[in-house]
């Protein structure tokens, strides 16, 4: 399944969530985008000790456009 994912926030947790989900996708075989709109393209800052921001985008493999 081809699967995009828009995310345009800098919540941390959203962020954070749209990511593990998007790396569920990718372990599953699904071919997953991800684009960074708005806000969103500041993801870098956005995350915390509770929500790994960083983390879920090193791990993950798909396209992924800012």
């Amino acid at each position: 399944m081809k699967v995009l994912f828009i995310i345009s926030t800098d919540d941390g947790e959203t962020i954070y969530n749209a990511m593990r989900l998007a790396n569920v996708g990718v372990d599953k075989g699904d071919e997953v985008s991800v684009f960074m709109l708005g806000k969103g393209v500041t993801y870098e800052k956005s995350g915390s000790k509770e929500y790994n921001v960083m983390g879920q985008m090193d791990k993950f493999e798909g396209d992924f456009y800012v």
